[in-house]
């Protein structure tokens, strides 16, 4: 072949570190718009980013030129930055270590739309662990939950 193409959507999840500060809903849409920004600067595409005060969930394109790790790498170290120098509550703000993240197949495309635009419906009735073992469970995806929580 003479072109490198793909089309790889991913779901991805990640939470703040169990000591920081949670994400306060006024400063949410800017830190989403600030992610977005930085995917599009490794050529990703943002479909839609939402979450909760705890964690986010972040539904994109994956670019052909990037390692998955390295992009969410970029996206939580540099927003952990830039959301301290919003106001002094945020200084002890970070991301922990890991991440979830999950294929999504072009046929669930609206529906994992839909599921990140309702966050705060589904977290109404569901904590982010309740959620996030679903979801390891879902794609089958080993975990041991003795480490799971750990920053």
């Amino acid at each position: 072949m003479s072109q490198s193409l793909s089309k790889l959507y991913v779901h991805l999840v990640f939470h703040i570190k169990c000591n920081s500060c949670t994400i306060r809903k006024q400063e949410s849409k800017r830190l989403y718009a600030y992610m977005g920004k930085l995917m599009q600067a490794h050529n990703s595409i943002p479909i839609i980013i939402n979450g909760v005060d705890n964690h986010v969930h972040i539904f994109l394109v994956l670019s052909k030129n990037i390692a998955l790790a390295d992009l969410v790498k970029d996206i939580k170290r540099k927003s952990s930055r830039w959301i301290k120098t919003l106001d002094s509550y945020y200084q002890g703000f970070a991301w922990q270590g890991g991440y979830g993240a999950f294929s999504v197949s072009s046929s669930l495309y609206n529906k994992t739309k839909q599921y990140i635009a309702n966050q705060e419906v589904h977290h109404a009735k569901r904590t982010f662990e309740e959620e996030y073992v679903m979801f390891l469970k879902e794609y089958a995806v080993e975990f041991d939950e003795r480490y799971l929580w750990r920053d």
